[in-house]
């Protein structure tokens, strides 16, 4: 034998040594797991008709076996492989199975002596049931200008999102309450709203992508706002200029911000509190005003007056979201309720021992009523926004509107 050929004869024996030393030593001490994935089933979602899915599996050495169970119940029980890798195609017949929250659980055993194991679990939920929604008044919906038009319809399942679409606004629906079939929301009637007739729709998403459309129309009637002339000395705003240096366009700009930002969740329930003990209203929503400073304009609050310096409250529970001083509103409190309402108090002599984020529940103090800001008398000056649409707050203290 040549000296080359003993060099290629070594060459083999040497690399059929090295690949069986290699192999070996993979068997007897790999520890590491499989890497697996599943791809088609995604934790928490939720699925309609059939799942179709991908088992795929790699390992360092070789895949043993695989096994499969759907909520507890073997699908595929220790599946051969003997590769180190695989794609199984995963089919879940879902139409077959009860809707609801089920449970898949993988586990992929490799070749190696100690049969390391992966085990993979996934949630997901099931919906084959038709979606379905009607308005839950049957009566025309109709509302003055400066108002609130509550729209309430009922689901016959759980839903993923529904929207209601009007005048080129959306406005988001929720649950009445946690875990409710009946949703909500409101349309906000802005003052200036021409009377008119308009139409609304609701879109409707259920889990698994199902769609489902309410229309209808609502009645905006004319309202016949009072007007009146207020009278502010120029002291008074030299005053409020030297106490802050914070403008109304800085407070509207922060409002728009405070809104978008609005917590997405119900934190009210119920009717809201007239927030003093109050002993009388010196002006009501959407009085048209003239004064030398301001020109005219919509008053799109109410002014209420109480005792001298008596206790302003939240007027319902939220969290405090603005604490500051303005120049035109004075020692102000804005409360974020969720889903875009938000209450103000304007004009307070002093704050309570609040801070912005704290939960807060109706009837806590807040200050005092005061006439810091553009007034000229002590009052509180409460208005409540709806997606940063002012709408007349004596409206939510009323049982019937809710």
């Amino acid at each position: 034998m040549t000296t080359s050929s003993r060099i290629i004869v070594f060459s083999v024996i040497a690399s059929i040594t090295g690949y069986i030393g290699y192999y070996t030593y993979q068997y007897f001490f790999d520890m590491t797991p499989p890497n697996i994935k599943i791809v088609g089933i995604d934790n928490e979602s939720w699925y309609a008709g059939d799942i179709t899915a991908h088992l795929i599996g790699k390992d360092n050495y070789k895949i043993d076996h695989f096994s499969i169970w759907l909520d507890n119940k073997p699908i595929v029980s220790e599946f051969s492989v003997r590769k180190k890798e695989f794609n199984y195609p995963l089919s879940i017949p879902v139409q077959n199975i009860q809707d609801g929250t089920h449970h898949v659980k993988i586990e992929v055993v490799d070749s190696t002596y100690h049969k390391n194991t992966t085990t993979i679990h996934r949630t997901f939920n099931t919906d084959n049931v038709p979606l379905h929604a009607a308005l839950v008044k049957t009566e025309d919906y109709k509302a003055f200008q400066g108002k609130c038009i509550h729209i309430q319809f009922q689901v016959n399942k759980p839903i993923h999102k529904a929207i209601l679409k009007t005048c080129a606004q959306e406005f988001y629906c929720f649950p009445e309450e946690k875990n409710s079939t009946i949703y909500e929301t409101f349309i906000p009637v802005e003052c200036e709203t021409t009377p008119n007739e308009y139409l609304f729709s609701i879109d409707i998403t259920d889990k698994v992508g199902n769609t489902f459309v309410l229309e209808n129309k609502f009645q905006v009637i004319a309202f016949p706002f009072k007007k009146r002339t207020l009278n502010v000395e120029d002291s008074k705003l030299e005053e409020e200029a030297q106490a802050t240096q914070l403008t109304q366009a800085e407070f509207e700009a922060k409002m728009i911000q405070l809104t978008k930002d609005s917590v997405q969740e119900k934190l009210w329930k119920g009717v809201f509190y007239i927030p003093l003990d109050m002993t009388g209203m010196v002006t009501e929503f959407g009085v048209m005003r003239t004064n030398q400073q301001k020109g005219r304009y919509a008053h799109k609050a109410v002014d209420l007056i109480g005792l001298l310096h008596c206790v302003v409250w939240a007027c319902q529970d939220g969290i405090v979201v603005l604490k500051d001083r303005y120049q035109h509103s004075g020692n102000t409190v804005v409360i974020d309720h969720g889903y875009g309402i938000l209450s103000m108090y304007f004009h307070l002599d002093d704050f309570s021992a609040i801070q912005v984020g704290d939960k807060i529940q109706k009837g806590r103090p807040l200050g005092k009523m005061g006439k810091t800001g553009f007034a000229n008398g002590h009052h509180l000056h409460w208005e409540l926004r709806v997606q940063n649409i002012a709408v007349d707050p004596m409206q939510w203290t009323k049982k019937d509107f809710f």
